[in-house]
């Protein structure tokens, strides 16, 4: 039977009604969800500790937390930041002390967008999070190292979440699909510009697929530029809180990794005339400075600082100029993520082999045990060593080196490059040396 005007409008939207009802069902955050990752852990062994779930948009928050608050025995209580102010806070902590003392019954409390919540705010609830009286579970999109105050962050885990990848994006609409029951009616290409026009944001997708179900007509297939004229017709005016907020920033972002500085100059001008906090753009451009310009420029991170603190000293409108000119030369800098990479590589071997001692020669001996022991036995203060290099191994004893940094052949980085090979090659002159001694 054919579903009549009302009963459409009144259906739930697609992105609501495809919401995970079991954390296996949760999209791209395996690392986080998985059975053996941390918070899988936490269900299994139920024992759940106060955290912090920071990622971007859309990536699966309201629905992690949602699904844990179903697989405990805690009082399940939400409240947004945006919505909530000290009042609404005294009631929750008070019923969960009374649910506490008159149940035995703790309580879960979801916050939603917690880095709204001011440093005074944030400070109420060390207290019931250090008694137990709540278990804290906070969602932000923010950096909470920036945004939540030490003394709350020391007391929660922070899980990152992923922004959702292409294969993430194509099993939800595979899901799509089959809650509808019928294909999404676009071309190849069409479904890969939604894709990538989602940027990372599954709720951000799931609902344009709607649009595009709404809006064909039957028969009709819609290719690329179909999709962005739907996009222009339902883009909201810019809110520094939602879609228009990220989407500026990605195109800041992309703009800025393909040395297009007119491009990134637009996007950032666009960002500060609709009203965007200045040094929330200073925050990613110095995260940009660190992260895509890297050693292949290290003047990058100090112009970022540089301008920061510009603005601090003189303020808007003033220092918007300071902000324009750190992104025309972030733009216009070389690029590399040699030590991004190396970063990832580094913590990933940490966590595999975070047993490991250093070797004993090149720790200290400040007692007569230790000294017992050969703390400190054999070793080589590298600048008295010829070459200034001692060529030593500084990894665990029993493994082998492994090699984490591989310096990009561009900018300043190309120097770098020259003198890690250079200490590479001096490393296994010495070792080779040492070796025919011994």
């Amino acid at each position: 039977m054919q579903e009549t005007l009302f009963s459409a409008q009144i259906k739930r939207p697609l992105a609501d009604r495809l919401r995970p009802q079991t954390l296996k069902e949760v999209v791209g955050q395996e690392h986080i969800v998985g059975e053996n990752a941390p918070l899988g852990r936490m269900i299994k062994v139920g024992k759940i500790s106060s955290f912090i779930l920071w990622g971007p948009p859309g990536c699966g928050k309201t629905t992690i937390a949602r699904l844990i608050a179903e697989n405990t025995n805690l009082y399940f209580e939400q409240i947004s930041a945006v919505f909530s102010g000290v009042a609404d806070l005294k009631r929750v902590f008070q019923y969960a002390e009374e649910r506490r003392a008159n149940q035995g019954k703790g309580t879960l409390l979801f916050v939603d967008e917690i880095h709204r919540f001011n440093k005074s705010q944030q400070d109420g609830f060390l207290p019931y999070v250090e008694n137990g009286t709540i278990i804290l579970v906070g969602a932000t999109t923010e950096n909470p190292s920036f945004e939540l105050n030490a003394a709350l962050l020391s007391r929660c885990q922070v899980f990152v979440l992923n922004r959702l990848s292409a294969d993430d994006f194509e099993e939800l609409l595979v899901r799509a699909e089959k809650e509808v029951g019928k294909k999404l009616p676009i071309d190849v290409e069409a479904r890969e510009f939604m894709k990538s026009v989602a940027d990372g944001d599954g709720r951000y997708l799931l609902n344009l697929a709607e649009s595009v179900w709404n809006y064909v007509q039957t028969g009709e297939i819609f290719d690329k530029e179909n999709i962005v004229k739907i996009i222009r017709s339902r883009a909201p005016v810019y809110d520094k809180g939602r879609d228009g907020h990220y989407n500026l920033i990605s195109a800041v972002h992309k703009s800025l990794r393909g040395s297009d500085v007119d491009a990134a100059l637009y996007w950032v001008a666009r960002m500060l005339e609709s009203g965007e906090d200045p040094k929330y753009i200073l925050r990613r451009l110095t995260r940009f400075a660190v992260e895509d310009v890297s050693l292949a420029d290290p003047q990058a991170v100090v112009q970022a600082i540089a301008c920061w603190d510009t603005y601090d000293r003189l303020g808007s409108p003033e220092a918007d100029l300071a902000i324009m000119q750190l992104t025309a030369y972030l733009a216009t800098a070389p690029k590399s993520v040699g030590v991004y990479k190396a970063m990832y590589a580094a913590r990933d071997l940490a966590r595999k082999t975070g047993s490991l001692m250093p070797p004993k020669n090149i720790l200290n001996a400040p007692t007569k045990l230790m000294k017992q022991l050969g703390y400190n036995e054999g070793y080589e203060y590298d600048p008295d060593c010829e070459d200034g290099f001692s060529g030593a191994n500084y990894f665990p004893e029993g493994m082998k080196r492994v090699k984490l940094y591989h310096p990009v052949d561009r900018g300043f980085e190309r120097e770098i490059k020259k003198r890690v090979e250079y200490f590479d090659k001096l490393r296994i002159e010495k070792q080779a040396k040492k070796a025919k001694n011994e």
